[in-house]
């Protein structure tokens, strides 16, 4: 009896199987990601902004009027030292002249927070809405 031998042709065959080392690779890349990006998600809020029509008119520089505090809490409207009474008294007296009147705050950058909010709602009591912040571009 003769033995047939079996060459190299019939010995290979086409691979059925997938390699799943990629696939884990991938796998794990993905989890990695969506495990940092999850915490920061959970901080979000989701806010409608709101949208308007009509476009804001430029502001007139003779109707801005400029309200600065410093570290110590010194207010001054137009650069004379004020209190708090003061001002809401004068920003009212500037309101009735002037109804389109606008103010620009110009925090100090160390101030509490608590302490532009405050000064903020007397610019309110004044029943002033063109209330701006003035910052400065950070430099890198």
């Amino acid at each position: 009896m003769r033995r047939r031998r079996h060459s190299q042709r019939h010995a290979l065959s086409t691979l059925s199987e997938i390699n799943v080392t990629p696939l884990l690779d991938l796998a794990f890349v993905l989890l990695i990601i969506f495990m940092i990006t999850t915490p920061l998600l959970e901080n979000s809020f989701n806010l409608a902004i709101p949208t308007s029509s009509t476009t804001s008119a430029a502001v007139d520089p003779s109707k801005v009027q400029t309200v600065s505090i410093d570290r110590e809490s010194l207010v001054r409207f137009n650069n004379e030292p004020v209190d708090a009474a003061t001002l809401t008294t004068r920003l009212t007296e500037v309101k009735r002249a002037n109804p389109d009147v606008a103010v620009v705050i110009r925090p100090d950058r160390e101030l509490p927070v608590q302490t532009l909010v405050t000064l903020m709602e007397a610019v309110q009591r004044a029943e002033i809405t063109k209330i701006g912040v003035a910052t400065q571009a950070e430099t890198r």
